[in-house]
């Protein structure tokens, strides 16, 4: 599979028979949306409809399967939410092999059954930006912690072309509060299942 990241929380993972973009808000970040047709969009909160003519949107909890690829979303409380009322969704894909986490804007402290219905995986997105608006650098930690992940990639930090509604911390404040090496950076992520390894490894990816 291939993955590349675009800034905020919007990747794509795409293999020969799918391909998912996650959280395409770019166009309202001040960038062009990169959706394109026939792919299946993926939202962790609350969006815009898509303008392109996608195969499928996702968002919300439940179970999917789509070009043989299984997408699991799970309901959470999301990072900002004051009166208990605000949700959001994660997920869990599992496409050549491989398990993804996509965390999305999820409160630090997910529950023993969410932690459960994500299980274990293989690469997790989690996002670092903090200063209220999704996860630092500690709530990021604590649930890379629980969840154990083999590869993690950072998404959701300060980006000048960017304009997001409240400042994010730069990456490397971020990797410095995880208190981890990078262990490389990448245009674009290709990974097979045997790459995914038994070491912890966090890999940075530049923005396409």
């Amino acid at each position: 599979m291939d993955i590349q990241f675009y800034g905020a929380n919007c990747v794509r993972i795409a293999n020969k028979k799918a391909s998912l973009v996650f959280d395409d808000t770019l166009a309202q970040l001040g960038q062009k949306a990169v959706l394109k047709k026939d792919e299946i969009a993926i939202f962790t909160h609350a969006h815009e409809a898509p303008a392109a003519e996608v195969k499928l949107v996702i968002d919300g909890p439940g179970e999917y399967e789509v070009s043989e690829v299984m997408i699991a979303g799970i309901q959470t409380r999301a990072h900002m939410d004051e009166d208990g009322q605000r949700t959001a969704t994660m997920y869990k894909v599992l496409m050549d092999d491989i398990r993804i986490g996509v965390l999305g804007h999820v409160h630090p402290d997910l529950t023993d059954d969410q932690l459960e219905q994500l299980g274990v995986i293989d690469v997790l997105f989690v996002p670092v930006g903090g200063n209220g608006y999704t996860l630092d650098s500690v709530g990021a930690l604590k649930l890379i912690k629980k969840i154990e992940p083999k590869i993690i990639i950072p998404t959701h930090y300060e980006d000048k072309v960017l304009k997001y509604e409240v400042p994010q911390q730069p990456l490397e404040t971020a990797i410095s509060g995880l208190s981890m090496e990078v262990a490389e950076t990448v245009d674009k992520l290709k990974l097979k299942s045997s790459d995914v390894g038994e070491t912890t490894r966090l890999i940075v990816l530049n923005r396409s």
